[in-house]
């Protein structure tokens, strides 16, 4: 339960912020770092049994036919990347409480924080693929809200959906990856999967599933080449920055490629897609870090960098590039919040990031220019700092591949270049802005921030000497359990600052020495860069979204023209096209199983039935009339469910008629009254052709289903719904118990839909026309006496009739669908009969707050299953004598049925009573229409 806590901690608290929003910011800062930390406590708990060398699980069932659970697990690897999620986030959260000024939501922006390190603990600690992709598009939401939490600022709302579209189609593309590795294994549980590693690496869907996840990880690390959005996401507050950089958001993709290593890797195409890809975004993300002249940018680019550089060690996929990447994934993250913080500082302080303004901020700013070079030298890979032991590690391990024949030679020689940049913007990020001559023309006079912003920055700067200076000391105990967790054995560790004079060694020297002079010749880089036309992404991407809606617009209005028959027909013609290759297959069109006698009740039935539907076709035009004949198609249709005893069927399709007819004679007030012009005689045997050819197939269909063996799962609602749901009544016991998940999807998208309809009529301003077709006014008493005195009549009857069904209905026909559409049919005929305010005189309730009762009340009843062990929607029954009653039977499942009930009048009284006060809202017209 723990490993639940961890995760789920920071969704409830996510809340507190905003319970908190009257209060002091210090409040809201403590519970803030209060929530991670209780979630830390809790990781902290279950970490021992991971330095044992075991993994901790959380497990609990969902719907397990899919083979989806809710389950977490604790190894090596999730315990890496959840103590920098909740370390470094408690430390961003501290650091953010002075950075945010005094006009800026810190509620919000607490709540939103709490509910990104939430997102990123379950991505790091889920145990189902599904589940891990569930959180992974919870990162791109609540990235969103934090890039664009400044949102008065254009720049941060055009970052924040760049981040969104592109991290959302990565997502998507990470789905269906995930599908098929879920295909190929049969199951979504890491532990299958892993188990199933040969498997899916032999198997033909390999490849595709290979791109697939591999996109979803670049474009979540912003990798070559989605690399172009992490650059625009800087428009966030600096605290977002660093916690994004160093231990969330990128490092997903990072965490993703080395959580699937195991499955995915090992192969050529793993080796040469990741490898190449890791080195092109290193050296891309150098170059441009190096032209930045705003502060954030430079690091946004930097970052960019050493993501290529760990997409690149687990390319290679050896034990020693896996030891490798995990331990520069704790190394960066130290230097690079530090830094991404001390850009906050100078920027809070200074009132600006422009490199080419700032200089000589050592003499004001002396104790952030030393936290500044201890970090930026980590960055660079200088001896001594964190930083330089884990690029040794990537030099020897770049020059110890062979994968590519001939040619590997050029892997060691492009990693040392790009280490000679990171030397040079390292070095120009602290020269540029701490030494040189002190400038004047600041918005804000420097000085050093308060002691407690530098707080978290000293920790990473301590970090960054320890690690560095005694690495096996501080880090080896939480690198073996994260490696051994990818590559699937226990590793050997021997990180020390000394190895002897080797090719790792001068490969680092060549890159330190050539790293400055790459900075002392930086004019001539930028004159070479000024040479091309440079090209803003946020601008590139817009021109982009704005051409594929442009073309879409485009699209749209040659295919929608208004018409209904044409898109009908359109529909219709894509079945047929679909269809008759299928059924062309089918090579006897008559089954074995005999075929039932012909009685004179059903001949006429059907007779009735399609001369009304033909009817109701026919006379479209006299709308009345054809409604008429509409009526009595439903009602041979609920005589059909009779006759084949199906009463539940036939009550519902008898009320669901009733209040469909009801609803349409409303809309048919609305209707233009004029009768269109006719179509033409080759429009008309079109659409003739067409339902006849439609019709036939459907008949065939029928027919050849009708007349073969059916093996129905029926027998075993039968047998079952006694004994588990505890009804006689299958129907009822199908859609409140065995099928439950169902009917609350259901209810939920019923209850949107008339939400959805109720702000359409709400704003809608139709015209009434104040006459029928020729020119009769309407008569000046709305409502008859007659109509208002059955209705009163009618009222207390339909309700009782209502209840009773609502009891009866998991033992008898009826339950709470019926008996709420009996409700709102009773309420319906007094708006009809006494008018809308009639009514809300004496009904005056809002039906939006009873539908969602009504769902929640569904939803919490499936919720109280699991308060006693078991799965979702499990409904509970027993026996009880009741005196003077007798033996009663009680039943979980009257509560689910009883949010149906509220669900289903809310709904319905929300479109169809809005619906008739539309005739009140506005004068009829008084000309023809």
């Amino acid at each position: 339960m723990n490993l639940a806590a961890i995760v789920f901690l920071p969704f409830l608290g996510a809340i507190l912020p905003l319970l908190l929003a009257g209060r002091s910011r210090v409040q809201v800062t403590v519970a803030t770092a209060l929530v991670a930390a209780v979630s830390l406590t809790f990781l902290v708990m279950a970490s021992p049994a991971v330095f044992a060398g075991e993994t901790a699980y959380f497990f609990a069932e969902w719907l397990p036919q899919l083979g989806l659970h809710i389950g977490f697990r604790l190894d090596g690897l999730a315990l890496l990347f959840a103590g920098l999620i909740l370390i470094i986030g408690i430390l961003v959260i501290i650091y953010a409480h002075y950075y945010l000024s005094t006009e800026d939501s810190a509620p919000r922006f607490f709540s939103c924080l709490l509910l990104f390190m939430g997102s990123m603990l379950g991505i790091v600690t889920a145990d189902n693929l599904i589940l891990m992709w569930f959180f992974w598009e919870l990162t791109s939401i609540s990235s969103f809200l934090l890039i664009g939490y400044w949102f008065h600022q254009s720049n941060a709302r055009r970052g924040a959906r760049m981040a969104l579209a592109i991290t959302g189609a990565g997502g998507l593309a990470l789905l269906a990856g995930l599908l098929l590795i879920g295909n190929i294994v049969g199951s979504y549980q890491l532990d299958a999967v892993f188990a199933a590693a040969d498997t899916i690496r032999g198997h033909e869907l390999y490849l595709p599933a290979l791109i697939l996840v591999l996109i979803g990880a670049f474009t979540k690390s912003a990798q070559f080449p989605f690399q172009f959005w992490l650059p625009h996401a800087m428009a966030a507050p600096t605290p977002v920055s660093a916690y994004l950089h160093s231990a969330t958001m990128v490092k997903a993709g990072i965490f993703l490629m080395a959580r699937l290593l195991p499955v995915l890797g090992g192969t050529t195409e793993w080796f040469t897609i990741v490898t190449l890809t890791g080195l092109a975004t290193m050296l891309f993300g150098a170059y441009f870090a190096l032209l930045k002249t705003d502060l954030k940018g430079l690091l946004a680019f930097s970052t960019v960098s050493h993501l290529g550089l760990i997409t690149m060690l687990l390319g290679l996929g050896s034990t020693g590039a896996v030891i490798a990447a995990l331990f520069h994934i704790l190394n960066h993250a130290t230097f690079k919040a530090g830094l991404f913080m001390i850009a906050g500082i100078i920027d809070h302080e200074t009132g600006c990031r422009d490199m080419r303004k700032l200089s000589g901020l050592r003499k004001a700013m002396p104790f952030t220019m030393v936290l500044a070079v201890i970090t930026a030298a980590s960055m660079a890979g200088i001896p001594f700092f964190n930083g330089f032991l884990s690029k040794e590690m990537f030099f020897a391990e770049a020059y110890q591949q062979d994968l590519f024949g001939g040619l590997s030679w050029f892997v060691p020689v492009l990693a040392t270049l790009g280490a000679m940049l990171s030397v040079a913007y390292s070095v120009r990020f602290v020269h540029d802005v701490f030494f040189q001559e002190p400038t004047h023309d600041l918005p804000k006079q420097p000085h050093e921030p308060p002691f407690m912003m530098r707080v978290p920055v000293i920790i990473f700067a301590t970090l960054c000497l320890a690690i560095g200076i005694a690495p096996m000391l501080i880090a080896s105990d939480l690198l073996t359990p994260a490696v051994a967790a990818v590559t699937q054995s226990v590793p050997v560790l021997d990180i020390a600052i000394w190895h002897g004079f080797n090719m790792p060694l001068l490969m680092s020297a060549l890159a330190l020495i050539g790293g400055l002079v790459i900075y002392i010749g930086r004019s001539e880089l930028l004159t070479f860069s000024r040479q091309f036309d440079p090209h803003d992404a946020k601008e590139v991407f817009a021109t982009i979204v704005s051409a594929t809606t442009r073309f879409c617009d485009e699209l749209m209005q040659r295919i929608e023209n208004g018409s209904l028959q044409r898109y009908i027909a359109l529909l219709l013609v894509l079945t047929l096209v679909l269809v008759i290759p299928e059924l062309t297959a089918i090579r006897g069109l008559t089954g074995g199983r005999p075929q039932l006698p012909v009685d004179a009740i059903s001949l006429i039935g059907a007779i009735v039935l399609m001369l009304a539907a033909l009817a109701t076709a026919m006379l479209h035009r006299q709308r009345l009339t054809s409604l008429m004949m509409l009526s009595v198609v439903g009602l041979v249709v609920s005589l059909v469910f009779i006759h084949f005893s199906a009463p539940d069927l036939a009550m519902t399709q008898l009320v669901v008629e009733a209040v469909s007819i009801i609803l349409m004679i409303l809309a048919l007030f609305f209707m233009p009254q004029r009768i269109p012009r006719a179509s033409s005689g080759r429009r008309v045997a079109r659409d003739v052709l067409l339902a006849g050819t439609i019709g036939g197939i459907v008949g065939t269909l029928n027919y050849a289903l009708l007349t073969r063996p059916l093996n129905s799962i029926s027998d075993f609602f039968l047998a079952n719904a006694v004994s588990g749901g505890g009804g006689s009544n299958v129907v009822n016991v199908i859609l409140v118990d065995f099928r439950g998940f169902d009917t609350l999807g259901e209810i939920t998208v019923l209850a949107i839909a008339a939400a959805g309809i109720h702000k359409l009529l709400n704003n809608l301003r139709p015209f009434m026309p104040s006459s029928d077709v020729d020119g009769r006014p309407w008569h000046r008493i709305k409502h008859p006496l007659m109509v208002q005195t059955v209705a009163q009549a009618i009222l207390p009857l339909a309700l009782m009739v209502s209840f009773y069904i609502f009891l009866r209905g998991h033992n008898l026909p009826g339950g709470g669908f019926i008996a709420g559409l009996v409700t709102a049919a009773a309420m319906i005929l007094q708006y009809i009969a006494n008018g809308v305010d009639w009514v809300k005189s004496r009904f005056d309730y809002n039906y939006q707050t009873l539908t969602s009762v009504g769902v929640m009340i569904a939803l919490f009843t499936g919720v109280g299953s699991w308060l006693f062990d078991h799965n979702f929607l499990t409904s509970a029954f027993t026996h009880v004598h009741w005196p003077l009653i007798g033996e009663f039977e009680l039943a979980t499942a009257i509560l689910f049925d009883l949010g149906v009930y509220l669900t289903v009048i809310g709904a319905t009284l929300m479109i169809l009573a809005n619906f008739g006060q539309m005739t009140t809202r506005h004068r009829p017209r008084q000309e023809g229409y």
